[in-house]
């Protein structure tokens, strides 16, 4: 199956350079681009992407706010493609409101090329970006300089198994499905089974979601380990 990707980046070297790079995998096809938020949204609405690649500065609309109109589309829209950021460290506030707006994951512009690859196809499987560590860091960093208003999601808690409140834990604390598996002594598809009933229960979109909403609970801090 093909993974239909929509770029939206100011840059037009940048886009060019991520169009060409992306066209050439037999499993990716662009099937657009755009200059700024604005028209992002409108070429990913006709276009229906599988994945956006968001940049977070732009001149017209800012990729978080495009980001947010994607995945909280007005009635009658229908269509809700995934949306990978692409950003820098140096602008912390963007990316942690684009992940809790319900972005898939971020992707640094200077990443290798193989990461690219691997962040597409990653990010259309329906997984979060990027290995659980660095999405772990990131957020614990976001959580401690800039915590956002809690609104009790600690009693979210209480509609988990004691099992799935430590999967979530060990998720937020940056262990891969094997390495959860390993740390339960489990099978990994159980592992697997566990995760989806977890995102199912707290009605999170995917993994990065998760590590959010460990942070804000309160069931794991910055710092923690496993």
């Amino acid at each position: 199956m093909t993974i239909r990707v929509v770029i939206v980046d100011d840059q037009a070297m940048v886009r060019a350079g991520f169009a060409a790079l992306l066209s050439a995998q037999a499993d990716i096809d662009v099937v657009g681009e755009a200059p700024d938020g604005r028209q992002g949204l409108l070429v990913s609405r006709s276009a229906h992407p599988d994945v956006v690649l968001m940049d977070v500065r732009m001149p017209e609309m800012d990729g978080l706010t495009a980001a947010r109109e994607l995945l909280d589309p007005p009635p009658g829209v229908v269509h809700r493609p995934k949306v990978l950021m692409l950003t820098t460290f140096d602008i912390d506030d963007y990316v942690y409101e684009a992940l809790r707006a319900g972005a898939s994951g971020f992707l640094l512009k200077d990443a290798p090329p193989a990461d690219l690859i691997a962040a597409v196809r990653v990010v259309a499987s329906g997984e979060a970006l990027l290995a659980p560590s660095v999405t772990r860091r990131l957020i614990a960093d976001f959580v401690q300089q800039r915590p956002a208003p809690r609104k009790d999601p600690s009693l979210r808690l209480k509609g988990l198994t004691p099992r799935e409140t430590e999967v979530l834990e060990l998720i937020a604390r940056g262990l891969s499905n094997q390495e959860i598996a390993a740390h339960l002594v489990l099978a990994e598809q159980t592992v697997k089974t566990h995760i989806g009933r977890v995102l199912a229960k707290l009605d999170l979109r995917d993994r990065a979601q998760a590590v959010i909403f460990a942070y804000e609970a309160g069931l794991v801090r910055p710092g923690d380990s496993p």
